[in-house]
């Protein structure tokens, strides 16, 4: 190969690295959070105006019924009262279907909303894609939206078991501003 052949091969090398990373790269604090409408636990269209006014925690999870994401769940669960308080609402999202959230709500007592991303479209606009075992699923990032539905904080790769906690810290903090 020719040194021009070889930089144009890193050439396209690094772009094709750049595309991916763009995938992965989530809304800056102060975007406008992506829009969305994805299927529910309750089988109906839920999109991101749809919680205009309120804050959002928009978690998002790789799998239901696994042991991280089961504890994040009932944490949040266990605070739902606090971020009502708060006029926060809690929705988590991943790439298992509609009826998978609906039968994980139940077995886990959930009474807050799981949403549908099958293809992953919504965990990619938010940064929140991983692969394992390759398949796509969605990273367990949280957004926290404020209620003009703007990116007012970000957590990346969290801990599931000090998680909820740690957003309701934010949240309080943000609320005083």
């Amino acid at each position: 190969m020719t040194t021009r052949g070889t930089v144009m091969a890193v050439l396209a090398a690094a772009a094709l690295a750049a595309a991916s990373i763009a995938d992965t790269t989530a809304p800056a604090v102060g975007a406008a959070a992506p829009e969305f409408k994805l299927t529910s636990n309750e089988g109906k269209p839920t999109t991101l105006a749809d919680f205009r006014g309120k804050w959002v925690v928009l978690y998002f999870y790789p799998k239901d019924f696994t042991s991280g994401c089961t504890l994040e769940a009932h944490n949040f669960q266990r605070d739902i009262e606090k971020y009502q308080v708060a006029n926060a609402v809690v929705v988590g999202v991943s790439v298992d279907t509609a009826e998978s959230h609906k039968d994980f709500c139940a077995k886990e007592g959930l009474s807050f909303k799981l949403l549908s991303d099958p293809d992953a479209s919504v965990s990619s606009a938010y940064g929140s894609v991983m692969e394992y075992q390759g398949k796509k699923l969605s990273a367990r990032n949280t957004f926290l939206i404020d209620p003009q539905g703007k990116i007012a904080k970000e957590f990346m790769s969290v801990k599931p078991a000090s998680h909820s906690e740690e957003v309701l810290a934010a949240l309080a903090d943000l609320q005083k501003k």
